[in-house]
């Protein structure tokens, strides 16, 4: 995709969204039963800007003016940190410089996705096209460019993976420290730095062996110490260096703190669908149960094609025979970021948190028939317009 494309397509994919969320004031009534939902007005912007704070976007600007309250510390760091020290910048509106945050860091991450995917296909740039699409299009793509950690998340990430390619290492370890201040998945980044690093100990033989194991012990460091930073702030102010995971229950959904594995997670939906009343969280639920099960599905697939499997005595036989390490590390990746949030009990916040199985979107460009690959993009394109919608409106999607 030619480089001048990349803006163009981000400014089309605002200015849809802006226009979704115009015309949703007008069709859909609000509801706005969140936390902080009055602070909106204080920031004297358009609600169809300010409606992008919704939910979350407003506990992120709370932490940026006030620091923590109690049981916040479920959210990371960086970014209400970014947003605090940038909006002098911006007239001292935090939820303006949030969203110049997320839609900077977005438009920049698409630059950079668009050179890292040409690295690992450079003969076919038909895909590359498509994973874009694919990722604009997606029924949540619209959490990129709202006061999310979405934005920022996906250019650190993409950013990790980029220069691992290009052996960058020095910024390598600096983008993978702050992907892991921003959110917890950030830390399982150790996945590809791993792979990449095995691959080029397999090239470089023994004779780098010395310098291979020094090069480990600086990246292999930078996406567990942003983790470890945080915990030990947790740890000093709340006595809990857990305490991101232990404050979850407190912002519902259903959430656990204990571990809950994923065919007990299977069992509470098939209970909501036969119980629950058919309201608005009723059916967020049928579409949290089937983004998740689509992208497991397809994320199994790419896995199957990474490793060759074409019948089952091959996995008997363990003749498995790894096509591409980056893309196999990729996929791994995106199981742990996919699975993850289940171990929660619950498959709510799936569809935002798909978003990062970036395997999940590449498999899906690779389709041969284009038919089936417009059809996928034509549903998609139907649930972000609903999605975003709802959400702007005040009902929470994810």
């Amino acid at each position: 995709m030619n480089f001048l494309l990349i803006p163009l397509l981000f400014l089309l994919w605002r200015v849809f969204d802006f226009l979704i969320i115009f015309f949703s004031q007008k069709v859909i009534p609000y509801l706005g039963f969140f936390p902080y939902s009055d602070q909106l007005p204080r920031f004297h912007l358009p609600t169809w800007i300010s409606a992008l704070a919704n939910f979350d976007g407003l506990h992120y600007i709370s932490i940026a003016g006030n620091g923590y309250a109690q049981y916040e510390q479920a959210f990371f760091p960086l970014y209400p940190i970014l947003i605090k020290f940038l909006s002098p910048l911006f007239l001292n509106n935090q939820l303006l410089t949030g969203l110049i945050i997320s839609n900077f860091s977005f438009l920049l991450g698409l630059i950079i996705f668009n050179k890292y995917l040409k690295l690992i296909f450079p003969k076919n740039h038909s895909s590359v096209n498509f994973v874009i699409f694919f990722l604009l299009f997606f029924p949540t793509s619209f959490f990129f460019g709202a006061v999310y950690t979405e934005g920022l998340f996906f250019l650190l990430l993409i950013s990790v993976l980029y220069f691992l390619k290009k052996e960058n290492y020095f910024l390598v370890v600096i983008f993978a420290f702050l992907a892991s201040l921003t959110r917890l998945i950030g830390v399982f980044l150790i996945i590809p730095i791993i792979f990449h690093l095995v691959e080029k100990y397999k090239i470089t033989k023994i004779k780098y062996q010395k310098n291979m194991l020094k090069l480990k012990n600086l990246v292999l460091i930078a996406p567990i110490l942003g983790l470890g930073i945080y915990c030990f702030y947790l740890y000093k102010t709340t006595g809990d260096p857990f305490f991101f995971l232990t404050s979850q229950p407190i912002f519902g959904a259903n959430r656990s703190s204990h571990l809950i594995f994923l065919p007990q997670v299977y069992w509470r939906y098939f209970k909501i669908f036969i119980t629950a009343a058919h309201d608005s969280r009723f059916y967020v639920s049928i579409i949290e149960f089937l983004i998740f099960n689509f992208v497991f599905i397809i994320l199994v697939l790419d896995l199957f094609n990474i490793l060759k499997i074409n019948n089952w005595k091959l996995i008997r036989n363990l003749k498995l025979e790894i096509r591409n390490f980056d893309l196999l590390a990729l996929n791994l990746f995106s199981f742990a970021n996919l699975i993850l949030p289940t171990l929660t009990g619950t498959f709510s916040s799936i569809p935002r948190y798909s978003l990062f199985s970036l395997s999940f979107f590449i498999y899906l460009s690779q389709i041969k028939n284009n038919l089936i690959k417009y059809f996928i993009l034509i549903i998609f394109l139907i649930l972000h317009i609903l999605l975003l919608g709802y959400f702007t409106q005040g009902y929470f999607i994810s």
